[in-house]
């Protein structure tokens, strides 16, 4: 309801899951996983016709069912006020400071991962992926980027966004989608934009799916050859 990004495991099959406040028991049925709320500080929205629980509070639910970066790419999609927002979506879905003090209110058994994961929310991450690449280039030390940055020419011509930028070393890393396979339009877009990129003395660093889910050791390790080609050092 919220469109939270997910991980593949989520899926379809595994149902509804539908809350009541305790002391009502959770719902049965075919189709649904019920659960009873404890969870005193949980507000009700409506989404699409349903009475759903508020956003920060389905975040902090979130805490015991997805992996650290997964909680990560939860908060950044939710605080997100993107470029070009949807018509009829009121965005973002809950601001940081929404966040961090429904993480302090809150008492479930996962509470403690919840605010863990604040400290590594960012503003302007587009995508799962894109905030899972940026945790992993965190982690092996290097610079942070800054994230979705228009990219500007000398002459002042826009060159295009970038996912994940290191201005002072003119590096670029971007999280390459399926478009080729799926959108021939956006795909020839992208590459429009990466050697306008490269004729502008920008280095981008493209990172595929296979390589960042499969070896993200690898995926960092060619930002981080690129960042110290341009003289970075830790």
């Amino acid at each position: 309801m919220w469109r939270i990004p997910l991980p593949d495991e989520f899926h379809r099959s595994e149902g509804v899951h539908v809350g009541r406040m305790a002391p009502n028991r959770a719902s049965r049925a075919r189709g649904v996983r019920g659960r009873a709320f404890t969870d005193t500080g949980i507000r009700i929205d409506r989404r699409y016709g349903f009475r759903v629980t508020d956003a920060a509070s389905t975040w902090c639910h979130l805490a015991g069912v997805l992996s650290h970066d997964d909680l990560v790419a939860a908060g950044d999609h939710l605080i997100l006020v993107p470029k070009k927002a949807q018509p009829g979506e009121a965005r973002p879905y809950a601001t940081i400071e929404q966040l961090t003090d429904r993480a302090k209110s809150y008492s479930g058994r996962h509470a403690r991962a919840a605010r863990r994961a604040l400290l590594d929310i960012r503003q302007g991450a587009e995508s799962r992926p894109e905030s899972i690449l940026r945790l992993h280039m965190m982690r092996a030390g290097l610079p942070e980027p800054e994230l979705n940055v228009d990219v500007f020419s000398a002459s002042g011509t826009f060159l295009g966004r970038a996912d994940s930028l290191f201005r002072d070393f003119r590096v670029i890393a971007e999280y390459d989608g399926e478009q080729h396979r799926t959108d021939s339009v956006q795909y020839n877009k992208d590459m429009l934009r990466i050697e306008g990129f490269v004729r502008n003395r920008w280095t981008p660093i493209r990172v595929r799916k296979g390589q960042l889910f499969g070896d993200p050791e690898a995926a960092v390790a060619r930002v981080e050859g690129a960042l110290r080609d341009a003289g970075w050092r830790p």
